[in-house]
């Protein structure tokens, strides 16, 4: 079993790669943004509450995000090992997502960051933008997205710099995607064999 964290700004690639290690590895991908967009687009209530949020590029509450996860982590097909993706995005989430995990003797195994010069992600998320119609990535939301993941979403890693057992992979995510997809896959393999 094995509990990664794919961590890394907005535009960094953790969807893309996300979906090559889940195809590799018995890990269930689980999406904080996927799961909500699909709440917003189907007009749920926790959908209602969570779109003008997600539209101004703030953070979702981390009450409401952390009901969501451990929600998720409770069914049978997250209990061989789960790759988190846009979570945890605050401390707070983060020693709550600890919590959950102590409760059932599991821990986060390996936070693998994605590290992108802040011009590259504009630039990335630009183009997503005008590729796939995402109204939430026009250039004011985009920057404000920045600011909220250097103010809140980076001491994560500290958080978990300071936590035993944990370990920090920095992959080079600033290049072409299948050279990240190959160093994705080399860090996750020798933790992935350990844990098996």
């Amino acid at each position: 079993m094995l509990i990664t964290i794919l961590f890394g700004p907005p535009g960094s690639g953790k969807g893309t790669q996300a979906a090559y290690v889940t195809k590799r590895y018995a890990l269930q991908h689980v999406s904080t943004g996927e799961m909500l967009r699909k709440e917003a687009a189907r007009g749920t209530t926790l959908g209602n509450e969570v779109a003008p949020v997600m539209a101004s590029g703030n953070l979702v509450p981390d009450d409401l995000i952390v009901r969501v996860i451990e929600s998720r982590l409770r069914d049978a097909d997250t209990q061989g090992g789960v790759l988190l993706d846009g979570f945890p995005r605050t401390v707070a989430q983060a020693e709550a997502l600890d919590a959950m995990l102590a409760r059932s003797g599991r821990k986060v195994d390996l936070v693998l960051y994605l590290d992108v010069p802040e011009d590259k992600l504009i630039q990335r998320l630009l183009g997503r933008a005008a590729a796939e119609g995402r109204e939430d990535d026009n250039l004011d939301t985009i920057q404000n997205r920045l600011e909220v993941y250097h103010r809140d979403t980076a001491p994560v890693l500290d958080h978990y710099r300071a936590r035993r057992g944990t370990a920090i992979e920095t992959v080079d995510g600033d290049a072409p995607i299948f050279d990240v997809a190959s160093r994705v896959r080399d860090t996750i393999d020798r933790y992935y064999r350990d844990a098996a």
